[in-house]
């Protein structure tokens, strides 16, 4: 096996265009931080991008971002930060989940994940904030979409193809991303000890309000022990996040406060604690044990999560958080795996949704489908696409599906499943 380590862009064309020509699979990624997702890799070599690194083009005043695809999402941050801005869609950090190192995530990797965090209610992921690409397909060929302001994507928008293609595509070589200023203030309402159900019932109530609530999120009875250091305690914490300036935020909170008056206890939750808080809930911490049991990412209609978790619960025992106003669930299992036919058949019958496994052993992905199964017209247009950017399958092949049609599209209630 053959570790192609690239650093620039025409090394990276020449690296694919060789594969190309030799119809030789790549194992493409950054640092290999999300490298246990999806079915088990069978590529002879490896397209290592971590050298392509470096922002090439960053102007705070017209909030753009551009940089080539191995750059760490940390670096990044970090430089936002010195300047008050953000990457908003705060895209989520698989590594530890994963039994890897944190922050080892790429820029590139963000995209191709199509990553998110709690902000997604309001801002979106990965795929909302792209504004163009530089890659190559499998055909050995370089091309490039959108450019550096919104204006400039126009027509069919390949930037936001790549989001959810985990390297099926396309490697992309340099991304431009939009970039927004960071909140002055944030603060959490926590509302404690409510069931499953009564938590989305106040989370509904407080999206339905005016008070801007960025963040929406439930952490069951011992769950919440498991964010922030254990600073929540060990009772249920239904979260609300409000973000603003100073004035602005004090106002939201107090109105939510009486709103929300008889759901239950409040308490309020701000500065490094309120942080901490949400970057566990974004980095799925709670399930972070350094263990192999099967973690599952389910997205589906918020009033039904909590429903279709109560039923899988009278078949097997399982842990289980939610995120985005109860549309984003994880589920740990506690034991052996109920096959994934279980877990997509009670989401089929509580108003449907998708199902992704994220952890598990490599004998138990390569046995499951880890990614939703696509209906068969949707099947076909993937099929067609993976045809047209890498028809010799040389590009993370049976990562995401058996077979030589492993690119997927990303279903419209799910955003890219990540």
């Amino acid at each position: 096996m053959t570790t192609f380590t690239p650093s620039t862009a025409a090394e990276t064309l020449s690296t694919v265009a060789w594969a190309a020509a030799e119809e030789s699979p790549l194992e493409i990624l950054g640092h290999g931080s999300k490298r246990g997702i999806g079915r088990p890799q069978q590529s002879e070599h490896t397209l290592d991008l971590s050298r392509l690194s470096g922002v090439m083009l960053y102007e705070p005043a017209e909030l753009v971002l551009s940089a080539k695809a191995g750059t760490p999402l940390a670096e990044i941050e970090s430089l936002l930060a010195e300047n008050g801005q953000q990457l908003a869609f705060e895209p989520m950090d698989y590594g530890p989940l994963l039994g890897g190192e944190p922050a080892r995530g790429t820029i590139g990797g963000a995209l191709a994940a199509n990553l998110s965090g709690p902000r997604r209610l309001k801002v979106g992921a990965a795929r909302d904030h792209i504004l163009g690409i530089a890659a190559v397909s499998g055909r050995g060929e370089a091309f490039k979409s959108g450019g550096r302001v919104v204006k400039n994507v126009t027509g069919y928008d390949l930037s936001k193809l790549m989001a959810n293609s985990w390297g099926t595509l396309a490697v992309l070589t340099d991304v431009t991303f939009k970039v927004l200023p960071a909140a002055e203030t944030e603060v959490t309402l926590a509302i404690r000890g409510l069931l499953d159900d009564h938590a989305a019932a106040a989370m509904a109530l407080a999206l339905g309000s005016s008070a801007e609530v960025s963040s929406a999120a439930h952490l069951p009875e011992r769950v919440a022990a498991r964010v922030a250091g254990g600073s929540l305690g060990s009772d249920a914490a239904t979260l609300l996040r409000i973000e603003g300036f100073g004035p602005s935020v004090a106002y939201r909170i107090a109105a939510l406060r009486d709103l929300l008056k008889n759901a239950g206890p409040l308490q309020e939750i701000s500065g490094s604690v309120s942080y901490s808080v949400w970057r566990d809930v974004r980095d799925c911490a709670p399930f972070a044990d350094g263990s192999e049991r099967p973690v599952w990412r389910v997205s589906m209609a918020p009033s039904r999560g909590h429903q279709m978790v109560l039923a899988l619960r009278m078949q097997a025992p399982v842990d289980a958080f939610y995120d985005w106003q109860g549309g984003l669930i994880w589920l740990r299992m506690q034991q052996d795996d109920p096959e994934a036919g279980l877990l997509r058949g009670l989401i089929g019958r509580h108003g449907g949704g998708h199902a992704t496994l994220v952890r598990a052993t490599p004998a138990h992905r390569a046995a499951v489908p880890v990614f939703e199964p696509q209906a068969p017209p949707l099947a076909a247009l993937s099929a067609r696409l993976k045809a047209e950017f890498d028809p010799k399958n040389i590009l993370n092949p049976g990562r995401m599906a058996p077979g030589a049609s492993s690119a997927t599209l990303a279903p419209a209630t799910e955003g890219g499943a990540q």
